[in-house]
């Protein structure tokens, strides 16, 4: 069973940075990407972020383009996700994906390409 946790989620003012970090344990897998998605109150699960372990590509949603930085460590299946000049729509549960099947590089936006899931962490922004 592999099981993925968050951590580094909190309370912040608006323009405040965050970063969040996901560590795979459990058995021993080979993610092929590892991304970033939020939910908040009444609203469906999006996408934040994502990186593909092949060619390092990676993606952001339009949301957070140049305020949010994913990074990584393939071998160790751990992820960040650097938050700066966080806004309260930035307020959400944020969870933690990894894929160990192939994800191109535009489908790395796409959630029923994750096969394992976090927990979530909450990270609530105040104005």
């Amino acid at each position: 069973q592999v099981q993925l946790g968050e951590s580094g989620g909190g309370l912040v003012q608006a323009g405040d940075s965050l970063r969040l970090s996901c560590a795979a344990s459990g058995r021993a897998f080979s993610s092929y990407a590892m991304g970033w998605f939020r939910q908040a109150p009444g609203k469906e699960r999006q996408f934040v972020a994502a990186i593909s372990w092949s060619g390092g590509r990676t993606d952001y949603a339009d949301s957070v383009k140049g305020r949010f930085t994913i990074s990584g460590d393939n071998p160790k299946n751990t992820v960040y996700l650097q938050m700066n000049t966080l806004k309260p729509e930035d307020t959400a549960v944020y969870y933690c994906s990894a894929a160990s099947g192939y994800v191109g590089d535009y489908a790395l936006r796409v959630a029923s390409k994750y096969n394992y899931w976090g927990q979530g962490t909450q990270v609530t922004v105040s104005s």
